[in-house]
């Protein structure tokens, strides 16, 4: 019983690499995005550098539409004017009372930058946020800090504008 041997099949050329038709499907050559069913003029696709050219024009437009708008969302919020009323010992911290003038002609809150105003003082501050204070108007708030120990001590207080 001898068997004879398998037919040798020659395997088939290997065909150019492609991909997907962007509009159909159908297998199109990979330096081409369209078949040639899709495109039967030949017209050229658009290089990568087009491509990636407008996709950097679109970031650039809506970062500064965000900018634009953001500019507006925050003016005439501030200047903000404060000043420190009271210091009190408070459990591990010191309360601290200020009072703030929102002199601008939109209402807003600000971040309030607390420092020793001792000539000793150094570079230790806590921030504070405020609450939200209306166009020409002055209101006084309490926040504990712990940045300074315990004993109460004299302290000078920032308010910054958006």
């Amino acid at each position: 019983m001898t068997s004879e041997p398998a037919p040798i099949v020659a395997a088939a050329a290997p065909s150019a690499p492609t991909h997907p038709c962007v509009r159909c499907g159908q297998p199109t050559a990979i330096e081409r995005g369209l078949c040639e069913e899709c495109n039967p003029l030949g017209l050229r696709d658009a290089s990568a550098s087009q491509v990636h050219g407008i996709a950097l024009v679109g970031v650039v437009l809506a970062v500064v539409a965000l900018a634009i708008v953001g500019r507006f969302a925050v003016s005439g919020i501030g200047p903000f004017e404060a000043a420190v009323r009271e210091v009190v010992a408070s459990g591990p911290g010191l309360g601290v009372t200020i009072e703030v003038t929102n002199a601008g002609s939109s209402a807003g809150q600000t971040t309030c930058r607390i420092t020793d105003a001792s000539p000793r003082g150094g570079v230790q501050a806590a921030l504070v946020q405020s609450p939200r204070i209306e166009p020409a108007e002055t209101r006084s708030f309490t926040r504990e800090v712990s940045e300074f120990g315990s004993e109460p001590l004299p302290l000078t207080v920032e308010c910054y504008a958006p």
